[in-house]
């Protein structure tokens, strides 16, 4: 067979039946069967005479792309691999998609809570099948990820998807579901996040208990021109002392409790009197973010449960109250808002009053590990970022210092 320097124009003379062995790389040439002339490569794997072929003359496959893939090849088998075992592998990886379904049936909705299982799930179906569902998940590159996470809108959510894709990928090289390679998500550097931390003043704090009384009683007041024009241009307006805006006590309490425990969202929301010991003032959360907690109410809380009328199984009431597949309350995006504007309170969330409780604690000189207990916090790293609020020593020395010495120099 004839031995030459393989160029463009060397293949595409190439008659039909004929083959081409290259001079530069042992073992790779071009042979025409047909239409289209196709690179191969001829080596000895775990001992047998084998032909691969590399792809066919045109686009991607130059002779030079072609030369180097087939090097490529040559020191995968010199390193003991076979090619054609991989391409298989490879050939029948699932996609992207497909490894996440996987990834959500058998180990999130299995080893996660419910509320995780369905954070990965909304990750995974608006994020990570819309940008990478439909590519192999063996051909996914750090590359693509980190180009994905560069144009993400919002960085937080960048972050989070990136960390979703990564457990994934180390989720599907623990069960042997992908061929041993890299985790495409690990390497793209995070963006950085600066810790939130806003705490409601005592003048914010009444401002919002005077809010959600109005919102639970008279309601909230409307005003026309902020509604949709259709509204503004009805015929049967509410008359003006009629443009309000009620809250269900239900609402109402989920605020308050939020305020006086600390607790997180779901923690109210998902509350059942069967875990509630108004005797001993405690409340018992079998399945918390941290794990099963006890979270001892103050007397103010204690109180509001008290009053709180009993309509079905979770403590605050949900739509389906009554009936026999009751499910509790998923959220308090509306009345919180309502509330939330009339105080005129700004870059507010409701996971902010968590933070109010803690910071309310922290200046009352409440030791840290006490506030940890608290908040049910299970690391104290988490509740060290509220040692700057507590009373410092520092801090009431330097006013003894100064009294003494503003008296001394006559100061006021």
């Amino acid at each position: 067979m004839p031995t030459v320097k393989l160029t463009k124009s060397a293949v595409d003379d190439l008659p039909t039946g004929g083959v081409l062995w290259d001079q530069a790389v042992r073992g790779f040439g071009v042979r025409r069967q047909s239409r289209d002339p196709v690179f191969v490569l001829k080596a000895r794997v775990n001992g047998r005479q084998r032909f691969l072929t590399i792809g066919r003359h045109g686009s991607p496959w130059t002779v030079d792309t072609a030369r180097n893939e087939a090097k490529r090849l040559l020191g995968e088998i010199a390193g003991g691999r076979d090619p054609a075992e991989r391409r298989a592998d490879e050939k029948s990886a699932p996609s992207v998609g497909q490894l996440a379904d996987d990834f959500l049936k058998e180990h999130a909705t299995v080893k996660r809570k419910a509320s995780t299982a369905d954070y990965y799930r909304m990750i995974i179906e608006t994020h990570i099948k819309p940008a990478f569902g439909h590519l192999k998940a063996n051909a996914l590159t750090s590359a693509e990820v980190e180009k994905w996470h560069a144009g993400a809108k919002r960085k937080p959510t960048g972050n989070r998807v990136v960390a979703v894709l990564s457990s994934i990928y180390s989720w599907a090289a623990k069960t042997k579901r992908l061929p041993d390679g890299p985790n495409p998500a690990r390497p793209v550097e995070r963006y950085r996040e600066e810790a939130r931390e806003r705490y409601l003043t005592s003048d914010e704090l009444a401002r919002l208990g005077d809010a959600i009384r109005e919102a639970e009683t008279v309601g909230i007041p409307w005003n026309v021109r902020e509604t949709t024009k259709a509204k503004a241009t009805a015929k049967h307006l509410p008359r003006e002392g009629n443009q309000r805006t009620k809250i269900a006590p239900a609402a109402a309490a989920a605020l308050r409790l939020l305020i006086l425990t600390g607790a997180r969202l779901r923690e109210i929301l998902h509350l059942e009197w069967r875990h509630v010991d108004l005797e001993r003032g405690i409340l018992f959360l079998p399945d918390s973010k941290t794990g099963r907690k006890a979270l001892v109410l103050n007397g103010a809380a204690v109180q509001l449960l008290t009053d709180l009328p009993r309509f079905g199984r979770y403590v605050i009431a949900g739509a389906s109250v009554g009936t026999e597949d009751e499910q509790p309350r998923s959220d308090l995006k509306r009345p919180w808002a309502l509330v939330a504007t009339r105080a005129k309170l700004e870059n507010v969330r409701l996971h902010d009053l968590r933070h109010t409780f803690a910071s309310v604690a922290a200046a009352s000189n409440i030791g840290l590990p006490v506030i940890g207990k608290l908040l049910g916090h299970s690391q104290t790293s988490t509740t060290e970022r509220y040692a700057h609020l507590a009373v410092d020593p520092v801090r009431a020395a330097t006013d003894l210092v100064g009294q003494k010495l503003a008296a001394a120099i006559g100061g006021r």
